[in-house]
């Protein structure tokens, strides 16, 4: 019987992430991974497969719509869905290839099969009809998340499809019907309007982007809708009738009232996810679940249950790969006896769309409900040198400071790179400092995060460029 000081269930971001810190650390570790391939939901069928599509579908549409006013002539350009998904699943395996590396680099251990905890410092690994117990000082579990479902509608990822489908799809549906206006909804949106779909988004609150500040998610939508998004919400979707050619939708109001009915080819089911713990056992060996499923733990990570501890999806918090991965480190060298930790109010988000949505820190809208006085600093792209050279010009820079100390709270941006832009606003918050500092560092000239500086000079009503 094999004994590791730590084996992790679950080789996604948070699982693998954690493994190498803790053989970093001078651990024996093993990983136990009940898929074909290591690197979980994000690797395989979500973050990365995504990113490859919507870049592919962003050079499509750039080829036809954008070369033109460059002085760039080429033909119209052709869609070859097989040789798209084909460079998807190449980005596929040089990823899943790049964890087993590390794996081997590390010597970890990797055990296929799924993962049962039997009870402090046991896990039963099992594969085709065959099990093993394993021996280990300590368990984390990183088992991720699930796709949240819809009562009464049945996802076959042909037709009704989750975002599992949605990546995989044969052919570009003529109309695309998409349930949820949250991130991973609009994103896939985004691919198949640029593939040539008709798109039309149901949500059930009034709004999109839920969680993301208000100004932002209106603007958001604005541009949306002039790329050709049609958005139904405070709508619901109550069942769909696939026995025809075209699937029917059944919408109805989300208070209640007349119910409509939309065709599609495929209808999107994007409503969120849930945290992962089938067939882990928790339950008999006696770790505590909350009333939304996910595994409970302490300010360190631990469980209720000796020895175990619980990272990423299938704990509270945003699920987000890069959360995961920094819980990860975290939990890793809290077993080696360090002071592991995670600052959650520093984990930026990223809507992967064109333009970028990015946010990190407070909303206005968290602010207000808290009552925290604050100050506003907003520059638009429309005045940034770069972006009006590039004519690139959607979206802005929004930061919110402390009214008192000038300490950022929170930056929002919108716009073409905006995932990368996010990332100063990082490491200044993790610094604790103010609009002031930011306002007064030196960024590169002709650059779009020049805005980010200008909208910090916006904060104190000194913006030079507007």
């Amino acid at each position: 019987m094999a004994t590791y000081d730590l084996v992790v269930i679950g080789t996604g971001p948070g699982g693998y992430v954690c493994a190498v810190r803790a053989a970093q650390l001078g651990m024996k570790v093993a990983v136990v991974e009940k898929n074909a391939t290591l690197g979980g939901t994000c690797l395989n069928v979500g973050c990365m497969p995504s990113k490859a599509l919507l870049h592919a579908s962003e050079m499509f549409e750039e080829a036809g719509h954008s070369f033109a006013k460059m002085g760039v002539s080429v033909s119209a350009p052709k869609l070859e869905l097989p040789a798209m998904m084909n460079f998807k699943q190449q980005g596929i395996d040089g990823n899943v290839k790049g964890v087993e590396f590390l794996m081997k680099k590390n010597k970890i251990d990797v055990l296929k099969g799924t993962g049962k905890i039997l009870g402090t410092g046991k896990v039963e690994v099992s594969a085709d009809g065959k099990s093993q117990t394993i021996e280990t000082k300590n368990i984390v579990i990183a088992t991720g998340s699930d796709i949240a479902r819809l009562k009464g509608i049945e996802i076959d990822e042909k037709r009704i499809v989750s975002s599992t489908g949605a990546l995989s799809l044969d052919k570009v549906p003529g109309k695309l019907l998409i349930v949820g206006a949250g991130v991973i909804g609009l994103e896939l949106g985004s691919v198949w309007k640029r593939l040539g779909a008709e798109v039309v988004v149901v949500e059930f609150l009034d709004r999109i982007l839920p969680g993301m500040d208000g100004e932002i998610a209106k603007q958001f939508q604005r541009i949306l809708e002039k790329q050709g998004f049609a958005f139904k919400l405070g709508a619901k979707v109550t069942g769909v009738d696939t026995s025809g050619k075209a699937l029917k939708a059944m919408v109805e109001p989300a208070a209640g009232g007349t119910a409509e009915t939309l065709e599609a080819d495929v209808v999107l089911v994007c409503i969120g996810r849930v945290p992962y713990t089938d067939g882990l056992g928790l339950k008999e060996a006696g770790v505590a679940l909350d009333a939304r499923g996910r595994v409970q733990i302490d300010p360190h990570f631990a469980t209720s249950l000796k020895g175990v501890y619980a990272i990423g999806d299938v704990v509270a918090g945003p699920m987000l790969a890069h959360k995961a991965e920094d819980e990860g480190v975290a939990v890793a060298e809290i077993i080696a006896g360090q002071a592991g930790h995670v600052n959650y109010d520093v984990i930026p988000g990223v809507v992967y769309t064109t333009p970028e949505v990015s946010s990190v820190g407070k909303t206005e809208e968290e602010l207000k409900q808290a009552g925290v006085a604050y100050t506003v600093g907003k520059f638009p792209f429309t005045a940034n040198g770069r972006s009006k050279v590039n004519q690139t010009t959607d979206g802005f820079v929004k930061i919110l400071a402390d009214a008192k100390t000038d300490r950022v709270l929170g930056v929002h941006i919108i716009g073409r790179e905006a995932g990368e832009m996010i990332h100063e606003a990082c490491v200044l918050m993790e610094f604790g400092g103010s609009a002031e500092d930011l306002a007064r560092t030196c960024h590169a000239h002709p650059t779009r995060s020049e805005a980010v500086k200008e909208a910090a000079l916006a904060v104190g009503k000194r913006a030079i460029h507007m």
